[in-house]
């Protein structure tokens, strides 16, 4: 039984966390609520970093999920800047980094995402380079993407997914020259499949991105501390006065995997194995967020998402299961993208491999079109790229597993909504 004496301890201070926190309130909970962050800023959005906030379209503030006022008049205590390195299962406690402080939990939510893979090669020292995950990064990114565009300077950016793509698409706005190294054949390969990776490519290509398929960083070349080029394995020289490291993140299990909670394995994301109510192994001990490792009946598999619905979602799925309530996390994974005049919203999971046919319906050419990935008649996932107003029967379709019509599918003049049974 929930009640007013005991202690909900939130480790990892993004979305998830705070929108974990919200929910406890909201529903009623009138323990101690406890959110750790590791940054000194309040807990944020991440989609604004490599969108409108790095366009200078947004302002600063508009990013944060809170007004700083709101924690101390929801009380929430709120712990900014602090990291947690211990968790001590018998005990019930976190330990604090800086100075040993114990802090007792009744139930602990463990949100702390995850953090940019690093680049294993010569010259990431230097100053030019970087990673974009975290707020600072943004502020810092956002003024080299200025000074480069005043300058006619050049931007390396190694790896074509999502961050890349919106970093390069951002650097053309600012005018700064852009080349993207990707060691796959097309961007976003292994979530589109050539046909629209190829898409991809080509809407760059308009802007004047420069592509480098097939080929990976080998080095970063410096003088007095400064990026002056980057080489790649087929032996070119790439001049950059800055380079972006963006080859995807990892899940920060560091915490959890000490605690000797169970840990996913590598084939399904990694990250921290929790089940459908998002409780890790340790009955006590729950997980949400980038580094949440869930399972998905829908799919049939384990899932590890990343993106910014998913933290949005799973923050409140975990609190209300810390409750005690009746739940089960089984979102279709969701996501968007903004590049040029360019919009796509993504729902499902229908990575390489898992799919036998890709149905578009619209007009590809033009960039307003919807695209369906298939397997026996059944819609996996869909992606709409200009065409809006769509997700949920495009939802409902992935839900249904129903087998459709694909002819009746590549129709625009046939409602979606029929085809969802």
């Amino acid at each position: 039984m929930v009640d007013a004496d005991q202690t909900f301890v939130i480790v990892g201070g993004g979305l998830a966390g705070a929108k974990a926190a919200e929910t406890l309130r909201a529903e009623g909970f009138t323990g101690r609520v406890i959110l750790i962050c590791d940054e000194r800023d309040h807990p944020y959005e991440r989609p604004p970093l490599s969108k409108g906030y790095l366009l200078g379209k947004e302002e600063r503030d508009s990013v944060f999920v809170h007004e700083p006022a709101w924690y101390a008049q929801n009380d929430v205590e709120l712990h900014l800047g602090q990291t947690v390195d211990a968790i001590d299962r018998t005990a019930k406690t976190v330990r604090f980094g800086d100075d040993g402080t114990l802090v007792h939990y009744d139930k602990l939510l463990l949100a702390t995402g995850a953090e940019p893979r690093r680049l294993d090669i010569p010259g990431t020292d230097l100053a030019g380079v970087h990673h974009l995950r975290r707020l600072a990064h943004a502020e810092r990114l956002k003024g080299v993407l200025a000074a480069l565009g005043r300058d006619n300077g050049h931007i390396v950016i190694a790896g074509a997914g999502w961050i890349g793509l919106e970093v390069a698409a951002a650097a053309r706005e600012y005018g700064a020259e852009v080349t993207v190294v990707e060691h796959g054949p097309t961007p976003l390969h292994a979530v589109f499949g050539p046909e629209l990776g190829q898409l991809f490519a080509e809407l760059h290509r308009e802007h004047g991105v420069r592509f480098r398929f097939g080929v990976r960083l080998t080095e970063i070349v410096g003088q007095d501390g400064m990026v002056l080029a980057a080489r790649t394995d087929d032996g070119e020289e790439h001049p950059a006065h800055d380079v972006l490291a963006a080859i995807g993140a990892a899940p920060r299990i560091g915490l959890a995997e000490a605690a000797g909670l169970e840990i996913a394995d590598r084939a399904y994301g990694g990250g921290i194995a929790v089940d459908d109510r998002l409780r890790t192994s340790d009955p006590d001990i729950y997980a949400a967020g980038d580094v949440a490792s869930f399972p998905h009946a829908l799919f049939d598999t384990r899932l590890r998402v990343e993106h910014w619905a998913n933290a949005l979602n799973g923050g409140p799925a975990a609190a209300r299961a810390m409750l005690g309530r009746e739940t089960t996390y089984d979102r279709v994974p969701y996501f968007f993208s903004d590049q040029y005049d360019v919009g796509l919203e993504y729902s499902g999971w229908a990575p390489s491999g898992t799919y036998d046919e890709v149905v578009i319906r619209g007009d590809a050419g033009k960039r307003q079109f919807i695209a369906f990935w298939m397997k026996d008649g059944r819609v996996l996932a869909g992606m709409n790229v200009n065409v809006w107003d769509v997700t949920e029967p495009i939802q409902r379709l992935i839900r249904s597993r129903a087998q459709v019509d694909t002819e009746a599918l590549a129709n625009p003049h046939v409602p979606l909504e029929s085809l969802a049974p």
